[in-house]
């Protein structure tokens, strides 16, 4: 549940994920979990923008033929986007191979990039959508997404805040930042699938099993509800929410738990 509302939030499933984890006191299991509930919300992407999904299927045939329009080249801008967090992914799991999991890193990461995003929504135009995006564009988008490799950065939020910056309207940098986040759910789940497949624990695997249909859940109720809200408001109930979580963590770390 918590990575289905989380996933597509800009408040950062990766933080909240591992708040959880500390909370309920999760061994390390918890982590082929992790990849169970990355499926479920990879479904509900593919539920939700099945004909946005569909276009990109018919977009990278042409774009394989040699044959350009405005759906291959959506293709292109979001491998362009997609690779600086491969190279950034990669750097990390060679040389960080536990990643972040800092309690104090998420509340500052949370509450610091709240206030980008407040900034950006804020200053940026509304006036481009995804077909207006160009080279540059989908390449600053993903440069801003290796960011997310930080808990509490949130992947949604900071490519949205890119957008933002770009003049792109609310919800179409919300569409470009899901579509953006398949290759990345898919390679993220990639990497730790194979222990799924080989843990040989029936539970581990039925668990696994109710944790992807519930994220599924979770994850439509959120796209829904965020595409709904952008259409006529803006981002600052997450930048709110963002500032209150990142701002009672920093409490409870420096005063109650000291």
């Amino acid at each position: 549940m918590v990575q289905g509302l989380t996933e597509f939030l800009p408040i950062s499933s990766s933080g909240h994920l591992i708040l959880a984890s500390k909370i309920l006191k999760l061994d390390d299991q918890s982590l082929v979990i992790d990849v169970a509930v990355h499926v479920g919300t990879l479904f509900a992407v593919i539920a939700y923008f099945w004909r946005d999904l569909l276009s990109l299927g018919v977009g990278a045939a042409r774009l394989l033929s040699g044959r350009r329009d405005p759906r291959s080249r959506l293709v292109y801008f979001l491998v362009i986007a997609t690779l600086p967090v491969i190279v950034g992914g990669f750097l990390l799991n060679r040389y960080f191979p536990h990643g972040f999991r800092s309690v104090e890193l998420i509340a500052w990461t949370t509450l610091g990039f709240a206030i980008v995003l407040w900034i950006s929504d804020q200053l940026g135009m509304t006036v481009r959508r995804v077909e207006h995006l160009h080279y540059g564009s989908a390449l600053f988008i993903g440069l801003a997404q290796v960011l997310a490799l930080i808990p509490g950065t949130s992947r949604a939020g900071i490519t949205m805040t890119a957008g933002r910056m770009l003049g792109m309207e609310r919800t179409e940098a919300a569409r470009f930042s899901i579509l953006l986040s398949v290759p990345t759910i898919v390679g993220a789940g990639a990497l730790t699938g194979l222990d799924l497949l080989h843990s040989g624990y029936a539970t581990l695997q039925v668990s696994a099993f109710f944790a992807t249909a519930l994220s599924f859940v979770a994850g439509m109720i959120a796209i829904a509800v965020m595409m709904r809200w952008l259409r006529k408001s803006s981002f600052t109930p997450f930048v709110i929410y963002r500032i209150a979580l990142g701002g009672g963590l920093l409490v409870w770390i420096y005063f109650l738990a000291a």
